[in-house]
């Protein structure tokens, strides 16, 4: 074999490296953007279930002035 071949043959595995690199490298930020999107949503649950407890306790409050008012 000769040394162009070698050449050749370790292009080729460096090549190679690469692209398994790449695609290493896209998996993670595939999952790393999976990750985030799911915090997000538990985010915006739990925003969501605080909203609906402020909204509930401001209607309790109106209701029980509305009652003092009427007694």
């Amino acid at each position: 074999m000769g040394i162009r071949d070698q050449f050749q043959d370790k292009a080729e595995q460096l090549k190679e490296q690469a692209q398994k690199a790449r695609a290493g490298a896209q998996d993670e930020a595939s999952e790393r953007r999976e990750q985030a999107r799911e915090r997000g949503q538990d985010a915006q649950e739990r925003a969501g279930q605080r909203s609906r407890r402020g909204q509930e306790q401001a209607e309790d409050a109106a209701d029980g002035a509305h009652d003092r008012f009427q007694s």
